[in-house]
């Protein structure tokens, strides 16, 4: 049974507080957990309302719990019988980080679901790194992690201010912007930073001043927008097509 302390700690992820105070994450999911672990990420613990091999626990204690256990201390409407416990893992982003290979910078991107979807892009896109900008929803938020599918432990993701690490860049800096070139007339860059603002407000004015190019998705119909992840994808895909 677990203890009250014990549901109040785990209830208390689900907050960005929660988190940087206790130094964990959560994950919730077989397939998800499945992802993590065999990422080498570190599992501190698992709860599972049924047994749990040793190889799907790859050596982490277990505890097991019941239905309704469960359900007060995960974040899903419908509770998933396998809930971990992680701890958090930031790497600074070097000096010169940005240099080498194909970066993905999130400039202020607060919707979880879009940071765990450019997340997953960026892994399907074998980019070198993400850059989270400070104002950017929690890499380690529960909602990132579950649109993420894993991805956030593969991808090197880093938290940093974006205009500094930008203007020492010795790589390209391509803008996401309605007024654009067309990113279907990308040039091959084997080093470049590809940044996407939020959508409500697109690129800060301080990432603005050290863009070296900005690019577009050229618009057939009438939407106002694409969504910030369709973007990035759109702008990764011709990237890695040309560059190929």
């Amino acid at each position: 049974m677990l203890t009250k302390a014990e549901v109040q700690d785990l209830r208390s992820l689900q907050e960005r507080r929660g988190r940087e105070a206790l130094g964990l994450f959560l994950v919730e999911g077989e397939k998800t957990l499945s992802e993590v672990i065999g990422s080498g990420f570190p599992v501190e613990r698992i709860y599972s309302t049924r047994p749990v091999s040793p190889e799907e626990s790859a050596g982490a204690p277990v505890t097991e719990v019941s239905g309704p256990e469960m359900a007060r201390i995960s974040g899903l409407p419908t509770p998933s019988p396998v809930l971990a416990v992680c701890r958090i893992r930031r790497v600074p982003l070097s000096p010169g980080g940005l240099d080498r290979g194909l970066t993905l910078a999130l400039d202020g991107v607060q919707d979880p679901g879009n940071v765990g979807t450019l997340l997953r892009i960026a892994d399907w896109y074998g980019l070198d790194r993400v850059v989270l900008s400070p104002d950017c929803a929690d890499l380690f938020s529960p909602k990132v992690v579950a649109a993420s599918m894993g991805s956030f432990a593969r991808v090197a993701a880093h938290s940093a201010a974006l205009a500094p690490a930008l203007a020492s860049s010795q790589a390209p800096v391509l803008g996401c912007d309605l007024k654009g070139e067309d990113a279907h007339s990308l040039h091959p860059r084997r080093d470049a930073v590809i940044v996407v603002g939020s959508e409500g407000r697109g690129l800060s004015e301080e990432v603005r001043r050290h863009v070296t190019a900005f690019v577009t998705i050229p618009r057939y119909g009438r939407a106002e927008s694409l969504n910030a992840a369709v973007a990035a994808a759109v702008v990764c895909d011709n990237l890695r097509r040309v560059s190929a």
